[in-house]
């Protein structure tokens, strides 16, 4: 938070993730941009990458065309788009009344979150956020920390407004392992009821939620913090009128965790078929499993 305290400007960090994470770059770009500087001088403790965005949007005169030019630089395949230039701060009003200020603060906690607010409440959306919503062909939601990442977007009110106003297929990614501190005894259902109570009406077209069981050698690593599978729980989200995609989504690795590749596979074959038959698919569920993509619910 220093640089964000010293020049005023909203956090560099996720966008710095982003950017990276988009960026057609050389390993060495990728090292220097994550590089974070050791020791005791006045720069230890910053990150590079954070250091370069500020100075980009200084030399650009703002964020978003700081941005822009960054990503340039980095030749980032997409675009990457603040939901607000306003500097806010989360705040969480818990099931017993209390209030906790501060993205990093909220999950110490450990009480159960109500509502999620931001300060100040009227922070304006980005312009080309709203734009790029407006004239998106899908819009993807998660995955990640449902209150303190994905939530937030939702409450700038130009943010919300334009998500809902939007013609495009909407898409919930749901978490695999629930967040302690945050959705402690959460199943998918619980995770997509918290969107649509933020939103103030349902939105969403599908869920796409994990089907896959978890093994108790990964589950040992998370015993201790008390982290659990997140269930499917395809019913009673199919109740709220929202198409559920289960998939075995969780990667060979210790950690439980969305395989990329499993889960972009089922994103495109989804958009594949919604782009072929449209949003009237009442049989999108019996046709992913049976033709031609049931290959993706069993791969290990």
């Amino acid at each position: 938070g220093r640089l964000r305290k010293e020049l005023g400007i909203i956090p560099p960090g996720d966008l710095r993730n982003c950017l990276t994470a988009l960026a057609d770059r050389e390993p060495l770009m990728e090292r220097l941009m994550q590089y974070r500087f050791q020791g005791d001088s006045p720069l230890a403790g910053h990150c590079f990458g954070n250091l370069f965005i500020a100075a980009m949007a200084q030399a650009e005169g703002g964020m978003e065309a700081g941005l822009n030019a960054t990503s340039q630089i980095l030749k980032v395949r997409g675009r990457v788009i603040p939901s607000t230039l306003e500097d806010i701060r989360l705040q969480a009003r818990m099931t017993d009344g209390s209030i906790v200020t501060g993205e990093s603060e909220i999950p110490k906690v450990r009480k159960h979150i109500k509502k999620m607010m931001m300060l100040p409440a009227d922070a304006q959306a980005a312009n080309g956020a709203i734009d790029a919503i407006l004239n998106a062909d899908v819009l993807i939601f998660g995955p990640g920390s449902l209150y303190t990442s994905v939530i937030p977007n939702l409450l700038v009110e130009g943010i919300r407004d334009a998500v809902v106003r939007s013609k495009a297929i909407k898409i919930y990614i749901c978490n695999v392992m629930t967040q302690p501190g945050e959705t402690d005894g959460y199943g998918a259902y619980d995770h997509v009821q918290a969107l649509i109570d933020h939103v103030g009406t349902q939105f969403l077209d599908y869920a796409i939620v994990n089907s896959q069981d978890v093994t108790s050698e990964q589950l040992r690593q998370y015993d201790a913090e008390g982290s659990r599978p997140i269930t499917p729980d395809i019913d009673k989200i199919r109740s709220l009128g929202i198409t559920v995609v289960p998939a075995r989504l969780i990667s060979k690795d210790d950690l439980v965790r969305h395989d990329p590749r499993k889960l972009a596979r089922v994103l495109i074959a989804l958009i594949y078929r919604l782009r072929l038959f449209g949003r009237g698919m009442q049989f999108f569920d019996y046709f992913f499993m049976r033709a031609g993509m049931k290959k993706l619910y069993k791969q290990k």
